[in-house]
Order: structure tokens, then C-alpha cells, then sequence
């Protein structure tokens, strides 16, 4: 049996961090979705839709899109896009896709991980079992307004 303490007069208030998660077709267009849909939840939580944060991560969203559908899709599935706003008020922006055995490499063929490194205060990946990669970046909250 699962015990309780109860303080009388003390509330707890801390709601959930915001989050939004989203299936897409692993296609430019569903690509180019992530990154209006992102930019769209950002808007609903308060952040203005031109400049700074909102800007940095519709380009990390895109680029991690663009990755998920270049490098990491099946046919017949999709990937998955996340947003978390953070603790500290930063945004976590995850992109799953099918394919954990192809890992996210620097290329000098194209820059869309220079652009994920260069926003991003931290970028990662990590498996998403049994078969696939998150590959997640974090940008920090900077200014609202």
C-alpha cells in the first residue's frame, strides 16, 4: 500500500512544464509542417513569432526535420517532433526517427549541424528503442518580447 503524507494549509502549485508532441510523414513537406508547427506552439506559449528564440528554433527544427527525413526514414513511417519548455524557461526540441543505426555526422556536404551546434546551447542524440534516434537540442530562453 502506497502511503501519503498530508500538510494541512500547504498546496502544491507547480504544473507541468509545456510540452507538444507531433507525428509527421517523413517527406519535405512534413519537414516543412514541423518547422510551422513549432513556430505555432511557440506563439501559443507566449513567445512573439518574429526574432530571436522563435527564429533559432524554427531553424533547429528544420534542420533536425530535414535530417529525420533525409537520413532517417523508413519507408512507411514517420518521425516525431517534440517541443519541452524548460525549467529555466529554454526550449528542448526533439526530432525521433525510425533509423538509430544512421547517427547525425559534421558533414561537408551540407551545414545543417553547424546550424543546430551554432544555436543550440547543447545538441545530442540518444536511441529511441527498439529501433530509433532522438536527436535533441536546447535553446536557451534569451529575451521574451
Amino acid at each position: 500500500m502506497k502511503s501519503e503524507s498530508v500538510h494541512p494549509g500547504r498546496h502544491e502549485t507547480t504544473a507541468p512544464a509545456p510540452q507538444f508532441t507531433q507525428l509527421l510523414s517523413a517527406t519535405r513537406r512534413g519537414a516543412r509542417l514541423a518547422r510551422l508547427l513549432a513556430v505555432e506552439q511557440l506563439v501559443a506559449w507566449g513567445r512573439p513569432r518574429h526574432g530571436g528564440r522563435t527564429e533559432d528554433a524554427a531553424l533547429v527544427v528544420a534542420e533536425l526535420a530535414a535530417n529525420a527525413v533525409l537520413h532517417g526514414r523508413l519507408e512507411g513511417r514517420g518521425f516525431r517532433l517534440g517541443l519541452a519548455v524548460l525549467p529555466a524557461g529554454g526550449l528542448r526540441i526533439e526530432v525521433t526517427d525510425p533509423r538509430g543505426e544512421r547517427l547525425p555526422v559534421r558533414s561537408r556536404d551540407g551545414y545543417g549541424l553547424v546550424v543546430v551546434e551554432a544555436l543550440a546551447a547543447e545538441w545530442g542524440v540518444r536511441p529511441f528503442p527498439p529501433s530509433g534516434k532522438t536527436v535533441w537540442a536546447e535553446i536557451d530562453a534569451g529575451p521574451v518580447g
